[in-house]
């Protein structure tokens, strides 16, 4: 299928199903991005299974909604999109702010959900400091643009020693995203619950992903998701910072491929 756009989401939705036993996957980008950062695993999983990819409000090709957007909101529209596509369970994968949001998916509607992908991302809830700092930055994005935060942080979203094409794609992601719907994200995620409590009642299987050289997921919180989730299995990709499926597409769906495998043998 084409790319196209729901009553409310921008979204992917390419392939089809192998079998009946085969559920779509559903990817949930991160923060400052886009769906484009799925493009490796769009292309490559899409040939045995349906997948499809939103750009979140406020992100991408998505209407700007300004204020406060709290994950509950990403996650609602996320179903509402999901209800409109005819799509009943599927497998949720989300990196940093996108595994966040799907660890609300969760909680909202376990029923739906046949697997979890938790890549490069956390369960707690912020800390005051957290709060501030979100805040502070969000304040920064509505005054000055997203430039000057994009080079900031690129080479923190992707290790140093990337790919040039890779850092790339990711500064034009972070300077496309709208200042008003990356600070209203900022803003809900900084309220969010603490879904530690929520990954031990996790009872479908799980894949954590972390890059071996992120800095602001690093691989002791993978490893503490890891512990807390009933069943899952633990992937640090060498040589990837915050962005492995970019960094180091290959190894990151070589992991994805193998997990979506157990998750269909699981029917």
């Amino acid at each position: 299928m084409a790319t196209t756009s729901s009553p409310f989401l921008a979204y992917d939705d390419k392939g089809s199903a192998a079998s009946e036993r085969t559920p779509p996957l559903v990817l949930i980008h991160g923060h400052p991005f886009d769906r484009t950062m799925w493009a490796p695993q769009i292309s490559a999983f899409s040939a045995t299974r349906r997948v499809i990819a939103p750009d979140l409000r406020g992100y991408g090709e998505s209407p700007v909604v300004p204020g406060v957007t709290p994950l509950p909101a990403f996650a609602e529209d996320i179903a509402g999109l999901l209800d409109a596509l005819g799509v009943g369970e599927f497998v949720l994968a989300g990196l940093s702010m996108g595994g966040q949001i799907v660890m609300e998916c969760y909680r909202q509607f376990p029923e739906r959900v046949r697997g979890l992908v938790l890549a490069d991302t956390f369960p707690a809830a912020e800390t005051a400091e957290g709060k501030r700092t979100r805040g502070a930055m969000a304040d920064r994005l509505l005054r000055e643009g997203m430039r000057g935060y994009a080079d900031e942080v690129l080479y923190k979203m992707v290790a140093p020693y990337a790919d040039a094409d890779v850092a790339a794609h990711v500064h034009r992601m972070m300077t496309a995203t709208s200042p008003e719907g990356a600070a209203a994200a900022l803003r809900g995620r900084a309220e969010r619950p603490d879904y530690r409590e929520l990954l031990t009642r996790v009872t479908v299987p799980a894949l954590v992903v972390v890059g071996a050289d992120d800095e602001y997921t690093p691989v002791s919180d993978a490893e503490a998701m890891h512990a807390a989730l009933p069943d899952s299995t633990l992937r640090v990709i060498d040589s990837a910072a915050h962005l492995p499926n970019l960094e180091r597409p290959e190894e990151f769906n070589e992991t994805l491929a193998a997990f979506l495998a157990r998750v269909d043998d699981r029917g």
